[in-house]
């Protein structure tokens, strides 16, 4: 599956995403059940939406053979995935899970902890934070609809796994790219630079403590 991260939910942007193939888009800073509606009428294709027919680029990504078929199949198919990471979206998350058409409310939850004033400034989550993405988990329970949400670690995101969510991220590709790097560099040196070997070690297990959303 091809996803693709907005900027900004312009009409635009992404349905210039859609018609290239994208899968699913992930919708950052949205606010109101109104921006969710306006959403879902902008991605989906009648009669769910508005969205215009003529692209001749997304259906490859489908294994389809024509823009008949994809348009039968592009409603049900795509994923449309909405950030719940604002104050605003937190108190309107019950109503905009509401909305059909929304498939998934994924939570950013350093984001969120920073427009709520509890910022997560030590790798600890402030306890008014873990209510919030709770009260998150529950209205898309409530309206069955799927929830992600932003991990650092393994470890965390077995915790949130555990916690029912659907979609979890496990590491930083900034973080955990430099981290097999400097292990996989260190075993290759072998005990010519033994000291080497615990700066290694540092690394990878340092990923599991990470302070920032990029270890920062």
């Amino acid at each position: 599956m091809t996803g693709v991260a907005l900027l900004r939910h312009t009409l635009a942007t992404f349905i210039g995403a859609l018609d290239s193939g994208a899968h699913g888009i992930i919708v950052p800073l949205l606010y109101t059940a109104e921006d969710a509606e306006k959403l879902v009428k902008s991605a989906k294709f009648p009669p769910k939406g508005q969205r215009g027919y003529g692209s001749p680029f997304p259906m490859g990504g489908f294994g389809v053979q024509s823009s008949t078929e994809y348009l039968q199949q592009a409603n049900d198919g795509l994923l449309t995935i909405v950030q719940i990471e604002t104050k605003e979206a937190l108190q309107n998350v019950d109503a905009i899970a509401k909305v059909d058409g929304i498939d998934v409310l994924f939570v950013g939850p350093f984001d969120l902890g920073n427009n709520i004033g509890h910022p997560i400034l030590d790798g600890t989550v402030h306890e008014e934070l873990k209510v919030a993405i709770a009260k998150i988990q529950t209205a898309a329970k409530e309206n069955k609809k799927s929830t992600g949400i932003y991990c650092t670690s393994g470890d965390q995101a077995r915790e949130y796994a555990d916690q029912g969510f659907n979609m979890v991220s496990v590491a930083a590709d900034m973080i955990a790219l430099p981290a097999y790097l400097t292990s996989a560099l260190t075993s290759a040196k072998g005990s010519y630079v033994h000291g080497a070997l615990n700066l290694g070690k540092g690394a990878v297990s340092g990923a599991a403590n990470m302070l920032g959303p990029y270890g920062k």
